[in-house]
């Protein structure tokens, strides 16, 4: 005898939105509603050399000496579907498909890359649910930090599902797409720069 099990109603934007500003650290993730784990110092610390590192040189216009073309920003809600409303640590958008970022919330545009720095309680939402949105959605480029293990593992988007396309892990420098014009020091994303 099988029994049926009632499910409740899945979480809305609007459930999502109804939580104030200041409090809401949450995520719609497969209708869910998922409060995201308080970062440790590690993962802070990689979330902001990461978003700087990348920032810097991209977060501008395009031209001049500095490659560009990008908004790059940080916990910023996207809506990837009606069941999934995310914020990646580190999130980043072509200005050529984007001219304006949005000032709504959350962004209703899927992004060019989406690199999460993974928290020992969240590291399997990045793995599996997270990256099977990503891939549905057609995110070109994936990237997923770990802080505990030291690593950065960079993904690009194709029909058939996401390809590795570069493991580094503390120690090494790489330049990594989609933003290759910046060498990354991982000692730096991990701990400190070498002298």
């Amino acid at each position: 005898m099988s029994v049926a099990v009632q499910l409740g109603p899945r979480a809305s934007l609007a459930d999502l939105l109804a939580i104030p500003e200041e409090q809401r650290f949450h995520e719609i993730v497969d209708g869910e509603l998922v409060r995201k784990a308080m970062p440790s110092g590690p993962h802070g610390r990689a979330q902001r050399v990461l978003g700087g590192r990348i920032g810097d040189p991209y977060d501008r216009r395009p031209g001049g000496r500095l490659p560009g073309g990008w908004w790059i920003t940080t916990e910023t809600e996207v809506q990837f579907a009606e069941d999934q409303v995310y914020r990646p640590d580190v999130v980043g958008w072509l200005r050529e498909r984007l001219p304006e970022l949005p000032r709504t919330t959350p962004i209703p545009v899927r992004p060019d890359w989406v690199c999460e720095v993974q928290s020992p309680s969240t590291a399997r939402l990045d793995r599996v649910k997270k990256m099977r949105v990503y891939q549905r959605c057609g995110v070109p480029h994936y990237w997923m930090v770990d802080p505990e293990d030291q690593t950065l593992t960079v993904y690009r988007w194709t029909p058939e599902g996401y390809l590795l396309i570069l493991t580094a892990e503390r120690g090494e420098r790489v330049r990594a797409e989609p933003f290759g014009e910046v060498e990354l020091e991982m000692d730096a994303l991990f701990g400190d720069e070498a002298t």
